[in-house]
């Protein structure tokens, strides 16, 4: 059976996601001297005009590479990014220093800024857990442009989609300073409106939670372990106060 191709450039290799009036599909740009992988967002009737303007928006992305119209298809070309989901690096009980989840964050959250012109179903859609992906090798954080349809998203969605995100990388441990944790909770406490104000908080706390990290370090295991034991209890106190 012949390949598939689309627009005589995109020849298609699996179809991923099939449903009313959308699928995904992961393709090769057989015009590209390296033969990079591409994915294609189609949409169709409803879902075409509502998401056809969306894409003038994208110009920018540099993973963005072309949309057209094919048949009664709206194509929706993107360069795949590589690496695999969040959930297969960052899980509870996994390991990794403080130092690689704070620069993971970090990339999560300049992500996040940068998504800030899209529309919030498009937005949404790339922070979902299997588009949130991570290149180890290269230590980088990026987006996958698989685009499923979402309705009723608003700049708040989105803020939520990316707390749920970086609390799988900085997720709750013994040796979380108190500072780490009081972050968490603000993400949890769903106080910021859109990404921007995300963006800021997460600047604000990013060196505060740094400059703990590092006085920790500095102390021998006991010492350590007794200041984030201490640590807790001044928290626990605290919460108890304000409620």
């Amino acid at each position: 059976m012949d390949a598939m191709l689309v627009r005589e450039r995109y020849k298609v290799v699996r179809v991923t996601d099939s449903r009313e009036n959308y699928a995904f599909a992961e393709a090769v740009d057989i015009l590209d001297r390296e033969m990079r992988g591409c994915l294609l967002n189609l949409y169709e009737g409803a879902l075409l005009r509502q998401y056809l303007p969306c894409f003038d928006r994208l110009k920018g992305c540099g993973a963005f590479q072309n949309v057209f119209l094919d048949g009664e298809s709206l194509v929706a070309v993107f360069y795949d990014c590589g690496g695999v989901p969040i959930d297969h690096i960052f899980y509870q009980g996994d390991s990794h220093g403080w130092q690689d989840r704070l620069y993971y964050a970090g990339q999560l959250f300049q992500q996040v800024l940068n998504l800030t012109d899209l529309p919030s179903e498009v937005a949404c859609a790339l922070l979902l857990s299997d588009n949130v992906r991570i290149d180890q090798k290269n230590q980088k954080l990026s987006l996958r442009f698989h685009l499923v349809p979402l309705e009723g998203m608003n700049p708040r969605e989105v803020v939520y989609l990316a707390g749920d995100q970086a609390r799988k990388i900085l997720h709750p441990r013994f040796s979380s300073p108190r500072e780490e944790l009081d972050f968490l909770e603000e993400l949890e406490q769903g106080g910021c409106a859109n990404a921007v104000q995300l963006y800021a908080l997460w600047r604000t706390r990013e060196a505060e939670i740094r400059e703990a990290y590092e006085t920790l370090q500095k102390k021998n295991f006991v010492r350590r372990w007794c200041s984030l034991l201490i640590g807790r209890i001044k928290r626990r106190i605290a919460r108890g106060k304000e409620r």
